[in-house]
Formats: structure tokens, C-alpha cells, sequence
């Protein structure tokens, strides 16, 4: 099968769901239980819900020896799955995006996201050559390219911080496009708002 055929892969980036182990931050403000607990109800929702034939989804999971592990369903048996390996997301995105044909990523803090956002994002990006989804606090929830991404695209990324996003497109050859702005729900004031606007956990 040629590159114009195949199929998009979405790369769903995931800490393995301990507590202690992510969202430390919503931890921070609502303790490490119930913050894992929001955690799990967060990576089911976007598992379950972006599931869609046009597309393979494959599980990109951080710390690399629970590859395999399910944890009690959150992550599906039948969901392939690859390790994100080591060094900062600069590296780990390198990897990832080192492959021919279209590739998006999203990580697990917007549980917002719907398959017409993965659609739209797949069609901007092979229409484009990248697509960004802006996240509320500077970063973004999603980036894609439709084919490997640009050696110089992760270099120098302020990462964690409100210049993230406009970090890696001044790292572009040319303006991505973009897609609606999601809630990065990484503390209890995002989570509140995101509540607010109804989406569901």
C-alpha cells in the first residue's frame, strides 16, 4: 500500500494510571486518590470515544514496563500499544513522528476531544502538512503531521509553559492549521471549568 493510502495512525500519549504517577499537579489541589481516580475516568472516555475505523489508534504509555499492563480496563486488551521511551517529549515525539504517512497525537488532559476533531485534524494535516489544537493555557492537546515531522519542529520547546505551542510553530517551515481551543485539565480550576462546560468525564 502506497503512502497516499495508508491508513492515519492516532498516537494517544498515556502515564500509566497509579496514583502518584499522573496528574500530579490535580493532586496537588484535590489529593493523589481522586485525582487518579478523575485520571482513569479521563483516559476510558477518550479511548472509548475515539475509536473509529478510519484511523489506527495506538497507545504510546510512559513508564515503558507497563507496556502490557490493563489496569483494571482502562487500558484495552485489544488496543495496540508502543512505549514512549526515554528522554524529554522532544525526543519522544521525534520518534514518533519519524514515520511516513499521517500521524496525530494527543496526550490524555482534554477529555473533550471527539472523533470529528480527529477527523478534522487528519484532513487539515494532509490538506496543510501540520495541524496544532491549541490547549486553553498556551500549550496544545493535539499535533499532527502528514508525514515526518520537521527535524527542527521539538527543538528548543519551552515545555509545560504557555509558550509551548508557539514554540514549535516558529520551529515549521510554514503556518499549520489549527483546530478549536480544548481545556488542559491539569488542575482543579480546569477541571471545574471543564465541568461547567459540560463535558463529560
Amino acid at each position: 500500500m502506497g503512502a497516499a493510502q495508508k491508513k492515519p495512525r492516532l498516537i494517544i500519549f498515556a502515564k500509566a494510571p497509579i496514583i502518584g504517577g499522573a496528574k500530579t499537579r490535580l493532586a496537588a489541589d484535590i489529593g493523589k486518590v481522586h485525582a487518579n481516580r478523575i485520571y482513569r475516568a479521563m483516559v476510558r472516555t477518550l479511548l472509548r470515544n475515539l475509536q473509529d475505523p478510519c484511523w489506527d489508534i495506538v497507545l504510546a504509555v510512559t513508564p515503558d514496563h507497563y507496556e502490557c499492563a490493563l489496569f483494571g480496563g482502562v487500558w484495552p486488551a485489544h488496543m495496540s500499544r508502543i512505549v514512549q521511551g526515554g528522554g524529554d517529549l522532544s525526543d519522544r515525539l521525534d520518534r514518533v513522528f519519524g514515520q511516513s504517512g499521517t500521524t496525530i497525537v494527543i496526550g490524555t488532559d482534554s477529555p473533550q476531544i471527539r472523533r470529528a476533531d480527529i477527523a478534522s485534524a487528519i484532513a487539515k494535516a494532509r490538506r496543510h502538512g501540520a495541524v496544532m489544537g491549541p490547549a486553553d493555557d498556551g500549550g496544545f492537546w493535539l499535533i499532527g503531521f502528514s508525514g515526518p515531522a520537521p527535524k527542527t519542529a521539538f527543538e528548543n520547546i519551552a515545555w509545560s509553559s504557555e509558550t509551548a505551542l508557539d514554540d514549535v510553530v516558529k520551529n515549521l517551515p510554514r503556518p499549520p492549521a489549527y483546530l478549536r481551543t480544548l481545556i488542559d485539565v491539569d488542575n482543579k480550576a480546569a477541571l471545574l471549568e471543564m465541568r461547567r462546560q459540560k463535558a463529560r468525564l
